[in-house]
């Protein structure tokens, strides 16, 4: 329960990492109560995602000491006077924040916001304050406009997405981000289509993600390539026709086998420069590679720049999945529902107090998406 401390905070209990690759640490922490243009969750599971341990080991600059934590989903506890969209006892999922009043996104374009940086790894509000603080100072929060490593978190209407009552809530936290970024990639940036092929380089959350999603799309040749035999099963049961084990095949020349000359569609998750060349040379004629990965600021990678040109091969980077959160993560919500989605396969549950393992257990690989349960519903 929530201690409240005087008119404008609270007591929450979060995880706060304060030192570069530092251990998630879960402390006692004040919380502002919400601004007219913000929501007041609390929080009843977190999903765990890559981009959470690069931002703690510094590959993305982020201010510390800081509250981690982006696929948020919990119950709306109170809501600011200009909020229209949504009211105390809501489900909601959380998700990336966008600025809302740049070019981008004022074309539809959220997730290339030209804020998108500062306003999810900055570390506190467009205007720079934070809502959280310690005994002696205030703690960096608003990562991905929510730090949703806590009891409570304090976000945007902009970026809280209302979900059915009747889904299990403490599942959905990863469609925020992980999960959205997989399916979205296939959906709405790649379009694939049915009767196409599709190979996955990565077999993650999120490139398993776009195995399902390509499924529900209608592609009839889905391949899954990766180095770890147990997602590769996976895989195959969530809708992959084929699968490559790049430590034992080289997965250019299997997929270029098994599509008849290369895929319409690849995707690249893992971040690795060489698996990138990998996806971009499978590529059909006129196919096309969507880049998810994130590796440190600055990778770089190389191509055949003739081996692109001269046969049409389109690759793009993809952020979020190019969506609209309020539309799409209700659809993947629908789809899960109804079975055709089935991102539960793909999770394993902690308690907050195991935040820690849940992390090294996921840079280990042994878990593909962790969720850590905060306040578990009654």
């Amino acid at each position: 329960m929530t201690t409240m401390k005087n008119a404008q905070t609270q007591e929450i209990k979060a995880a706060v990492i304060r030192k570069k690759g530092g251990p998630f640490r879960i402390e006692t922490l004040t919380l502002e109560e919400p601004r007219p243009d913000e929501v007041l969750v609390r929080i009843v599971a977190t999903g765990m995602c890559h981009t959470d341990m690069v931002a703690r080991d510094q590959l993305y600059t982020v201010p510390m000491p800081v509250v981690l934590g982006h696929e948020g989903a919990g119950i709306v506890e109170q809501v600011g006077a200009g909020v229209k969209k949504l009211k105390p006892g809501d489900h909601v999922v959380l998700t990336y924040m966008w600025c809302g009043h740049c070019i981008p996104c004022l074309r539809g374009d959220l997730t290339y916001c030209a804020n998108f940086y500062p306003l999810n790894f900055g570390g506190a509000r467009e205007d720079g304050s934070t809502a959280t603080h310690d005994k002696q100072a205030p703690v960096h929060d608003h990562f991905f406009g929510q730090s949703s490593f806590g009891t409570f978190a304090l976000v945007h209407e902009r970026n809280t997405v209302k979900v059915p009552n009747k889904a299990p809530l403490e599942l959905l936290g990863p469609l925020g981000c992980g999960i959205q970024t997989g399916a979205g990639a296939v959906m709405n940036a790649l379009k694939v289509r049915p009767v196409s092929s599709f190979a996955a380089f990565g077999g993650g959350a999120v490139g398993l993600s776009a195995v399902m999603a390509a499924r529900v799309s209608g592609a009839t040749t889905i391949i899954a390539a990766d180095v770890v035999s147990s997602r590769l099963a996976l895989a195959k049961e969530l809708g992959a026709t084929h699968t490559v084990n790049s430590k034992e095949t080289n997965p250019i020349e299997a997929v270029r086998k098994i599509t008849g000359g290369g895929a319409d569609f690849t995707f690249e998750s893992s971040g690795r420069p060489a698996v990138l060349r990998h996806a971009i040379d499978a590529l059909a004629i006129r196919g096309i590679c969507g880049i998810v990965g994130a590796p440190a600021l600055g990778t770089e990678a190389s191509f055949d720049v003739n081996g692109v040109m001269t046969t049409g091969k389109r690759i793009i980077g993809i952020i979020e999945g190019d969506s609209v959160p309020d539309i799409f993560i209700p659809h993947l919500v629908d789809l899960f529902m109804q079975g055709r989605f089935p991102f539960d396969r793909l999770v394993k549950f902690y308690d907050f107090d195991e935040i820690n393992t849940a992390a090294a257990d996921s840079e280990k690989g042994g878990t593909i998406k962790p969720i850590v349960r905060i306040n578990p519903n009654p």
